[in-house]
C-alpha cells in the first residue's frame, strides 16, 4: 500500500491527507513515537486543568492517551480532514466525554484569543514546512500567527518534530524574536533499533509578553530527561547541536548493524561547560573472530599519553584492538580540561553512553568489560599554563609513563595531540637525613615536588636521529672538536642542552622566535645560557639571511613548528624549504658541515616537492624515517664525494656512541645511535 507522498510539499496537501486515512482505515498511525516515548516530556508541560489545542491531531492515539492517564483532560483536537475528524469522534465519543475533534485549518482557526494554556504539534509543523519557498514560509507565519494568538501569557506550544535543520531554525527565530523562551528537548528513543529512524525532539515555546527595545533571547537544550537545560547563546548553535545529535543517531544505527571498515572519532561533552571530556575512537578489528565473550570492550587511555603511538595513530590503535582480542574496541582519551575520580566513576558514566556503541548481536544486558594499563587511570598534573601571543594557549604537564617514569611535556592547545616538547624526570633526591620511603609505603605522587629534568635523556626518536647526524661530520672525533652548531627552534631545550653537555668543545647557538618559549625552558625544563650557550630570540629566517655568506657552522638544525595548521607540512613553516632561503642555510655551512632537518610533512604531494628542493640545493641528501610517526630527518651535505654507504655510518656512530659512555657520564640504555644511521636511505 502506498501511503508516502510523491513529494515532499504533498505533505501539506489536504488532497493527499484525505487519500491517506481512506487507505490507512482505523489503524492509529504514529509517525513521531507513541506516548510512552513522548510521556516524559509533556508531563512537564501539560497540568491537569490546561486547556490543550491539539493540531493536525489526524489518527493518533496521543489525546486519547493523555486523556486516559488523567495527564489532562479538557482537550480539543483539530484537523483538515473531515473522514479523520468523523472517525476520532466516533472513537471517544462515550468514553471520553470533555475531549472534543473538530474540522478546522491551524491557519485560520475560530478560537478567541487566549483561549488555550497549552497547543500541541505532533508533526503538523514538518508536514507544512516542507521547503523554503515563500509560499510555504507564508503558511507557516500564518499558522504561528494563530498558535499565539489562541495561547495565553505564560502558555506552551509543544511542538512534536524530526527537527530538519530549516524547521527548526524558522520556529526557534519566530517565537524567540517575538520575546518567547525556547526549549528543545530531545525524547528518549525505545523504537525498534533495526531500521535506523531519526531522533524526535519537543520544541517546547513558553509565550511571554513581548518587551520592547533589544530583550535577550533565552535558548536551551535538554538532551536528555535527568539534565538540567543547557544554555545557548545564538540559534544557529542550538541548530548545530541538534544536528550533532542527529549525525550520533545515524552513526550509533550504523555502528550496530555492521562493521566499521574505518576507525570512527567523536566527542563526548561535559554538560556544564561544552567543552569535550572523553574522545572515543571505534576500532573494528577484522583478524578477531567474534564471540559473545569477546565481541566488545572499552579501553581507558591513561591520561597523558594520548599521543603514544599505540593510542594516537590508526594502526596503533588497530594493532591495540588486536593484542586485546576484541572484535571491537573503544579507545577513550581523557582530556586535560577536566576532573576524573578515578576508573570506576569513569565507567559509571560511560557505561550507558558506550553500548550505543556496540557491535551487532551483542545482548542487550550483556557485561562489557572496561580495560586500562595497569588498571589505572594514569596521572596527569598540569604546572603551567599561559597564552603566547605567537603560539597562543600552551600548557606544561607532568604525566606518568609506562612503568615507574614520570615526564614533563610542552603542548600546544591549537594541536593538543602533539607533544612540543619532553622532558624525562629525575625520582626525587632525599633531603640529608630524610628517611627513603619504604617500599610497602604509597608511590610518590605528582601533587608532591618533581625531581630535577634529566638533562641526559631525549625523549623524542627524531632528537635522537639529529644527534647521530654529527657523525656525517668530517673528523674521527665530533666530541672533542670545535664545534660551532646552530639549532632553529628551542621548544623546552633538551636538543641544544645536549648538545652543550656531551660535546664539551662545542658552542651551540639557538634561534627561538617567541620569547615566552625561552622563559618556559629556563622555568620548567631546565634549560640554561652561558658561554657555550646562547639564545637569539629572533625570526629564524631573518637570523639565518643575516649570517648569509659567512660560512661558521659545522651543523644547522631546524626542528621548528608552523603555526599555520591549514598546510599539510607541520615542520618546518614552508618558508624554511623555499630554494632561494636553503641557499642561503648552504652558505653558512663549512664545506664538510652537515643541515639536519626535521620535516614532518602528511601531503605527499608537498613531501616530495620539499625533497626534490633539497636536491637541487645540496648534492649529497639522506633520509631516517622515524618509525611509528610521521617525522623524516633529512641529512643535507654540500658535496656528494663526502657519501658514505649506511654501514659505514653506522660504524662512525658506535665509535661515537662509546665515547658518549664515558664513566660518571649518565647514559640511557635506548640510545643506539648505530641503528638510526644504519636504517637511512641515500636520495
Amino acid at each position: 500500500m502506498e501511503l508516502l507522498p510523491r513529494s515532499p510539499g504533498e505533505f501539506g496537501s489536504a488532497r493527499y491527507w484525505d487519500r491517506f486515512f481512506r487507505q490507512r482505515g482505523q489503524r492509529p498511525f504514529e509517525w513521531y513515537g507513541a506516548f510512552p516515548e513522548l510521556c516524559p516530556v509533556l508531563h512537564k508541560y501539560v497540568r491537569p486543568r490546561d486547556k490543550v489545542l491539539v493540531v493536525g491531531c489526524g489518527n493518533s492515539e496521543l489525546s486519547e492517551q493523555m486523556y486516559d492517564v488523567g495527564m489532562c483532560e479538557d482537550i480539543v483536537n483539530i484537523d483538515i480532514n473531515n473522514a479523520v475528524i468523523h472517525q476520532m469522534q466516533e472513537r471517544s465519543r462515550s468514553k471520553r466525554p470533555k475531549m472534543s475533534y473538530l474540522l478546522m485549518d491551524v491557519l485560520q482557526m475560530d478560537f478567541p484569543d487566549a483561549h488555550f494554556h497549552v497547543v500541541l504539534d505532533k508533526g503538523t509543523l514538518d508536514a507544512i514546512l516542507t521547503d523554503e519557498e515563500e509560499a510555504t514560509l507564508d503558511k507557516v507565519d500564518k499558522m504561528f500567527g494563530e498558535i499565539s494568538r489562541v495561547l495565553q501569557v505564560g502558555g506552551r506550544y509543544l511542538c512534536v518534530s524530526l527537527a530538519q535543520a530549516h524547521v527548526l531554525k524558522k520556529a526557534v527565530e519566530y517565537f524567540s524574536q517575538e520575546g518567547w523562551v525556547v526549549r528543545v528537548h530531545q525524547v528518549a528513543d525505545s523504537r525498534d533499533k533495526k531500521q535506523f529512524l531519526l531522533p524526535v525532539f519537543i520544541y517546547v515555546m513558553t509565550k511571554f509578553r513581548k518587551i520592547t527595545g533589544s530583550a535577550p533571547q533565552i535558548l536551551e537544550i535538554c538532551l536528555q530527561e535527568q539534565d538540567k537545560p543547557m544554555r545557548m547563546d545564538s540559534v544557529e548553535r542550538l541548530v548545530a547541536a541538534v544536528k550533532d545529535r542527529q549525525h550520533y543517531a545515524l552513526l550509533c544505527s550504523q555502528l550496530s548493524k555492521t562493521p566499521c571498515r574505518e576507525q570512527v572519532s567523536l566527542d563526548l561533552c561535559d554538560k556544564e561547560s561544552g567543552r569535550p571530556r572523553y574522545t572515543l575512537h571505534v576500532v573494528d578489528s577484522s583478524s578477531v573472530k567474534p564471540s559473545q565473550d569477546n565481541s566488545f570492550a572499552i579501553f581507558i587511555i591513561p591520561q597523558g599519553r594520548e599521543t603514544e603511538w599505540l593510542f594516537g595513530t590508526e594502526e596503533g590503535r588497530r594493532q591495540l584492538a588486536t593484542s586485546a582480542g576484541f572484535g571491537r574496541l573503544v579507545t577513550v582519551a581523557l582530556h586535560r580540561e577536566q576532573h576524573y575520580e578515578g576508573m570506576a566513576s569513569i565507567q559509571s558514566e560511560l557505561s550507558g553512553k558506550v553500548m550505543e556503541l556496540a557491535p551487532p548481536g551483542l545482548p542487550a544486558r550483556q557485561q562489557v568489560p572496561f580495560l586500562s594499563v595497569g588498571g589505572d587511570i594514569g596521572v596527569r598534573t598540569v604546572r603551567h599554563c599561559d597564552t603566547s601571543p605567537l603560539s597562543g594557549e600552551y600548557v606544561v604537564e607532568d604525566v606518568k609513563g609506562d612503568g615507574t617514569c614520570y615526564f614533563r611535556r610542552l603542548i600546544f592547545l591549537r594541536n593538543r595531540n602533539v607533544v612540543q616538547s619532553e622532558a624525562r624526570l629525575l625520582a626525587p633526591t632525599p633531603l640529608p637525613g630524610q628517611k627513603k620511603r619504604r617500599k610497602d609505603k604509597k608511590k610518590p605522587s605528582l601533587a608532591e615536588p618533581p625531581g630535577a629534568i634529566d638533562k641526559s635523556y631525549l625523549c623524542c626518536e627524531h632528537h635522537k636521529a639529529m644527534v647521530a647526524g654529527l657523525c656525517l661530520l668530517g673528523g674521527p672525533d665530533p666530541l672533542s672538536a670545535l664545534l660551532a652548531v646552530l639549532v632553529v627552534g628551542l621548544g623546552g631545550g633538551s636538543l641544544p642542552l645536549f648538545f652543550h653537555d656531551y660535546f664539551s668543545q662545542a658552542r651551540v647557538a639557538v634561534v627561538e622566535i617567541d620569547p615566552f618559549f625561552l622563559e618556559v625552558a629556563i622555568r620548567w625544563f631546565g634549560f640554561s645560557q652561558g658561554d657555550r650557550m646562547q639564545v637569539h630570540v629572533s625570526d629564524g629566517l631573518d637570523y639565518v639571511a643575516k649570517l648569509a655568506a659567512e660560512a661558521q657552522y659545522d651543523a644547522v638544525m631546524f626542528d621548528v613548528d608552523s603555526k599555520d595548521l591549514t598546510v599539510g607540512m607541520s615542520c618546518p613553516p614552508p618558508a624554511f624549504v623555499e630554494k632561494h632561503f636553503l641557499q642561503k642555510v648552504k652558505t653558512i655551512l663549512k664545506p664538510e658541515g652537515v643541515f639536519v632537518l626535521n620535516l614532518v610533512c602528511r601531503d605527499v604531494q608537498l613531501q616530495e616537492s620539499v625533497l626534490a628542493t633539497l636536491r637541487e640545493v645540496f648534492p649529497l641528501l639522506y633520509v631516517r624515517r622515524i618509525e611509528g610517526e610521521v617525522n623524516e630527518i633529512l641529512f643535507c651535505q654540500l658535496s656528494p664525494e663526502g657519501r658514505r654507504d649506511p654501514t659505514e655510518l653506522g660504524a662512525r656512530a658506535r665509535v661515537l656512541e662509546r665515547a658518549l659512555r664515558q664513566p660518571g657520564r649518565p647514559w640511557d640504555s635506548s640510545y643506539v645511535l648505530a641503528d638510526m644511521l644504519q636504517a637511512v636511505k641515500i636520495l
